[in-house]
């Protein structure tokens, strides 16, 4: 199976988990809830998954084998990563928008 498609939420609180993705396969099938979390030694990812006892949780859906777990991380890390740069990319230019507006930079023509 071939990933087709992820998509990424990145999310904007101070905490470990930084994202939520979706990942398509074949485009047939889509497992949703994936997360993107900041730990002691790096990001990764955390499956779905339910509780089933009070302090116990069991994964919904999972990769079978180390080589479609590094599959999916590197897939969602890259597009985790490209929606950093695009909110960084429009961050700075509200911002000299912002600037523009009050008259603090000034268009060369």
């Amino acid at each position: 199976m071939q990933i087709t498609d992820v998509r990424i939420k990145v999310l904007n609180i101070d905490s470990r988990l930084k994202a939520v993705a979706a990942v398509a396969f074949d485009d047939e099938i889509v497992i949703h809830d994936i997360k993107v979390i900041e730990g002691e030694s790096g990001l990764f990812l955390a499956m779905p998954s339910r509780k089933i006892k009070e302090d116990r949780y069991c994964d919904i859906a999972h990769p079978i084998n180390s080589e479609a777990r590094e599959k999916i991380e590197k897939a969602v890390f890259t597009k985790y990563q490209e929606a950093l740069e695009n909110l960084e990319t429009e961050e700075s230019q509200n911002s000299n928008e912002d600037l523009e507006s009050d008259g603090v930079i000034e268009n060369e023509e």
